[in-house]
């Protein structure tokens, strides 16, 4: 209660920073503060590079922007790309410049942030769950999933992220319930319902993928019950080792980039954090920023259509600079949606 009363003081005089109640989350020295400073503009930067060349090759491929798969791979990079941006203008506008704001501004950006990431770790499950359905039940693939049916799941998904994240602007905050020790403003309960959403989602997106990887090996077993023996062996290792890597791959980076912050966030429910721990954690934040860099490249540039779409755009703006203009007809290559339907195209 008496953060509350103190927020208020500082809300109705924000240059008097003596009793700024904020100050218990500035705790990062001169030094922590430009090393978080270059990081966070180096990775934001990267990231939005990434994601709007992603975004770039979806929407000027008028094949890709059609396929459900690709939907959500667009939905993924909307959603890195709000990430990066606002994560990295508000955590450094908060952490290495001290900024105060009024107590509605304040919950409005860190419900932006808090939508931002939602919407993306939403985006790969049903990215997850695309590839889930066209490995498992590749004869009705395409009318089972529809475009209709995906953009009315992602605008579903992207209004429920948006309700659950902005439920502390909306009067779920922590007066006078007790506080977040971690994120100002924000109370323990509604912390604890957030991180049991996202640890729900992030559930499923290992055991779909891990259902995937487990459905390929029985595909490639069933191929070799029924080929000579050279054959399968070289189907069964190119399938296996293909999506061993990449799925191996997706479940590390999610692994690594959101169970540090996670278990901070619900360390801070059940124990008091000294500074130390939450300069920690100010750093693991980054992870959420190193996850958004690293999406593009796992989910859109290893496909094989998103690189034909880049080479044609590549061979377009050649054309456009010598003078031609734009008038090469689109490629509709045979490449896959996903390395996984590829897999399935091969067995």
């Amino acid at each position: 209660m008496e953060f509350c009363l103190e927020t208020e003081a500082v809300n109705g005089s924000k240059n008097d920073l003596n009793f700024n109640p904020m100050k218990d989350y500035m705790v990062l020295s001169r030094p922590q503060q430009v090393a978080i400073a270059v990081l966070c503009t180096l990775l934001s930067l990267l990231s939005a590079l990434e994601n709007l060349t992603v975004l770039y090759l979806i929407l000027s491929s008028r094949r890709l922007r059609r396929k459900p798969s690709y939907l959500f791979i667009g939905s993924l990079a909307i959603a890195d790309f709000l990430a990066s941006v606002i994560f990295a203008c508000n955590f450094i506008n908060f952490h290495v410049f001290h900024s105060v704001d009024s107590k509605a501004i304040f919950l409005l950006k860190i419900g932006s942030v808090t939508l931002t990431f939602t919407a993306s770790v939403g985006s790969l499950l049903l990215t997850a769950i695309d590839r889930y359905l066209c490995l498992r039940y590749p004869p009705t693939y395409k009318a089972l999933l529809t475009r209709g049916r995906a953009l009315a799941t992602l605008g579903i998904m992207w209004v429920l992220s948006a309700l659950v994240s902005y439920l502390p602007l909306m009067g779920w905050t922590c007066c006078p319930s007790p506080c977040s020790q971690l994120i100002p403003l924000v109370p323990d309960n509604y912390l604890l319902g957030w991180l049991l959403l996202v640890a729900i989602l992030l559930s499923g997106i290992i055991y779909t993928y891990g259902h995937v990887l487990w459905k390929a090996y029985q595909h490639a077993v069933n191929l070799a019950e029924h080929q000579d023996r050279q054959l399968p062996g070289m189907i069964r290792m190119r399938l296996d080792v293909r999506l061993a890597k990449t799925l191996g791959l997706l479940l590390a980076v999610l692994v690594i980039c959101w169970f540090p912050v996670l278990a901070l966030l619900a360390h801070s429910l059940v124990a008091p954090l000294s500074d130390q721990v939450k300069k920690v954690f100010a750093f693991c934040s980054l992870l959420c920023l190193v996850n958004s860099m690293v999406d593009p490249v796992i989910y859109a540039l290893r496909s094989r259509e998103i690189r034909s779409s880049a080479h044609h755009s590549l061979a377009r703006w050649k054309d456009y600079l010598r003078g031609r203009g734009p008038e090469g007809k689109e490629e509709a290559p045979k490449s896959s949606v996903t390395e996984t339907e590829a897999d399935m195209k091969i067995t």
